[in-house]
């Protein structure tokens, strides 16, 4: 009774809703359009076909993304752990040069302790910066699922019209759960396309928070870093040669 209860409060809250979406429900078998001609099929479902297409390599590469994001993650919070064992490495040679009682040690020591922490501060922006694309990551695979989905009933939808346009009455078939399943994947595309634009709108604001940090340190250390950065403006080709773009990745979604 106790689990009964757990679960109808988890269901009220709306917990299992936001679940990712199955597989679609009802498809069209492509036997029932094949005496429709050449002509009028490629007309009608060539278009949706190739957006379902694109709409799978999407979510292969976001599925990528999300994985290689977790392994990051990772990568950088030892990091930041080792930018922690430095600092108590500067403060325990700051506390023997103040033992010796050398100036030029002490002060040597202090620089040092002073660039640890420093790198220490960057560290743990970064860290935040990567939990936040991570999570950027995750929604927009969610969104490149959902919109796959929304994708291929489209493609259902259109191979259903085309039938029913043709006057072909498929045992067991109900032309109206096509127009609603279209409708309801779609929704649930342009729902995920919207959280995965608040998740990225976050990490962007991570990342402007991780580079100021960076950028400080890298200053007080006497070096410039080139660590990696998932949403760093992409390089690409442009009409005179070669160009950088402005535009940061975002989630594929329905489009208007």
């Amino acid at each position: 009774m106790f689990a009964i209860g757990v679960l109808s409060v988890a269901a009220a809250c709306g917990g299992s809703s936001d679940s990712p979406s199955g597989p679609l429900s009802k498809h069209f078998d492509d036997m029932h359009i094949a005496r429709v001609p050449i002509d009028q099929q490629r007309a009608a479902i060539e278009g949706v076909q190739s957006a379902y297409q694109v709409a799978k390599m999407e979510h292969a590469n976001a599925e990528a993304e999300a994985q290689e994001a977790k392994a990051q993650l990772s990568v950088v919070k030892n990091d930041e752990k080792a930018s922690r064992l430095a600092v108590d490495s500067a403060l325990s040679n700051k506390k023997s040069a103040e033992s010796s009682a050398d100036n030029n040690r002490i002060n040597q020591a202090a620089r040092e302790l002073h660039a640890a922490e420093a790198a220490n501060k960057a560290a743990k922006a970064r860290v935040k910066y990567y939990e936040a694309y991570a999570n950027y990551a995750k929604k927009h695979h969610r969104a490149a699922l959902e919109n796959m989905y929304w994708r291929e009933a489209q493609f259902e939808l259109a191979k259903a019209q085309l039938a029913q346009k043709n006057n072909v009455s498929p045992k067991g078939v109900d032309y109206a759960w096509f127009p609603k399943q279209e409708q309801d994947r779609a929704k649930k595309a342009q729902s995920a396309k919207g959280k995965a634009e608040d998740e990225r709108k976050k990490a962007l604001s991570a990342r402007e928070a991780w580079l100021a940090q960076q950028q400080a340190s890298d200053k007080e250390n006497g070096r410039n870093s080139a660590l990696p950065d998932p949403m760093a403006p992409k390089a690409s080709p442009t009409a005179g040669g070669t160009g950088t773009t402005t535009e940061t990745p975002v989630a594929p979604a329905p489009a208007e």
